[in-house]
């Protein structure tokens, strides 16, 4: 009561993985000249949970994937207002929240933290908006292309064996197989693992079983470079990623091969005849799988329910940072 206030504020549009997120703390002092000894900003994420061993299932839960002090030591007068800029990078791993201005379903936020005489107040919490890198955007694309639909996408706790992988949790984004994979697969589960020097994509494929087999999952990953995006025929790519995606064999508990030949892992046509089918485009196919998709995602913002929710959560002792 009678203390200062803080709102944070980020710049117009989304931000992309590995830039910039830029933006100001609006201060406004309180009934008494105040010392705020430091404001924070921290990266949460909603994050899907698997406790099998406890019996549980799946669950959710918030983790802070980063945090960044902004400014420290400021001396705040009665009813002053001063607005700190700040900009603090993103990590190349954070999760794309759209396509094309459409809503993938996840949730991100930058929870601002002030403490004042040595109380911590977490109590504002803005959405976060996230654009994919070019090339992400060229495979998503591709996959549309090629005749491949849009199922949902969700944040996932753990890591994937064998990579780079540096936060908590991966994103998949789960694709339905386009027709002539749908009598070898389920879906498809994109990951995209991005890096200073380049990108990992990691596919997955729920297979199909036989009349005397069951079914199993198949999973590989190639790495792409960020130059040369708009040169690159990414159907002829992507179709290739697949086609070995289907013939694989399952690798259970051995790590996750590597595409090799050309840069973006070409091996051959597979027995494909070359001709692509052409779908509308990964855009026009969120635009209409997404919506039932983003509950409590409008526009970019975080319904009140998940607010509440992410609130509770730092309320606690039990904060899982990455």
């Amino acid at each position: 009561m009678g203390g200062p206030t803080v709102d944070t504020v980020l710049d117009p549009g989304p931000a992309a993985p590995g830039s910039s997120l830029t933006g100001q703390v609006h201060l406004k002092g309180g009934s008494t000249d105040f010392t705020v000894e430091h404001i924070t900003l921290e990266l949460v994420a909603r994050v899907e949970t698997e406790s099998f061993d406890h019996g549980e299932g799946e669950g959710e839960g918030v983790v802070v994937f980063d945090r960044f002090t902004v400014a420290e030591g400021i001396r705040l007068a009665a009813g002053e207002q001063r607005a700190v800029p700040f900009g603090v990078p993103l990590p190349w791993e954070t999760p794309v929240t759209e396509l094309y201005g459409q809503a993938l379903g996840i949730v991100l936020g930058v929870r601002t933290e002030m403490a004042v005489a040595g109380a911590k107040d977490k109590g504002d919490l803005d959405p976060l908006t996230v654009r994919p890198l070019p090339v992400q955007e060229a495979v998503l694309e591709a996959f549309g292309q090629l005749g491949f639909g849009f199922r949902s996408a969700d944040l996932e706790y753990g890591r994937i064996g064998g990579t780079g992988q540096q936060l908590p949790f991966y994103q998949e984004i789960e694709l339905i197989p386009a027709e002539r994979y749908a009598h070898r697969m389920n879906e498809i589960e994109v990951t995209f693992l991005a890096a200073p020097g380049g990108m990992d994509v990691v596919l997955e494929a729920d297979r199909r079983g036989g009349p005397l087999s069951s079914g199993y999952d198949a999973i590989t990953r190639f790495t792409v470079p960020y130059a040369g995006v708009a040169g690159t025929d990414w159907n002829a790519v992507v179709d290739r990623w697949v086609g070995e995606l289907a013939d694989r064999y399952p690798s259970h508990g051995t790590p996750l091969p590597h595409g090799h030949g050309d840069p973006y892992g070409g091996h051959g046509d597979h027995g494909h005849d070359g001709h692509h089918r052409s779908g509308p485009g990964m855009g026009t196919v969120v635009a209409a799988g997404a919506a039932g998709l983003a509950v409590g995602v409008v526009g970019g913002m975080v319904a009140a329910e998940v607010v509440d929710e992410v609130g509770e959560y730092f309320e606690g002792d039990g904060e899982d940072e990455g």
